[in-house]
């Protein structure tokens, strides 16, 4: 008796860990694009930044009120 419930403790541990690994693989990276805001750059300076934390203007995104005020920049690419 003591051996069946040992082999079935041994069963119920590894099917916890095999659901915890396989939980912990696949999980962040699904979670981590649907949380990532998406991104523009500054017509100015050319800088990524979060689209919420960008000035838009005329079709255009910027990253300050400065930038926002000199208008499109000629950046080197």
């Amino acid at each position: 008796m003591l051996r069946l419930l040992f082999w079935i403790a041994l069963i119920a541990a590894a099917v916890w860990f095999w659901r915890k690994f396989k939980a912990s693989t696949s999980a962040p990276n699904a979670t981590r694009e649907q949380d990532a805001p998406p991104m523009v750059r500054c017509a100015h300076c050319g800088v990524h930044l979060p689209r919420d934390r960008a000035l838009p203007l005329q079709q255009q995104w910027y990253c300050s009120q400065a930038h926002l005020e000199q208008g499109p920049g000629t950046r080197e690419r």
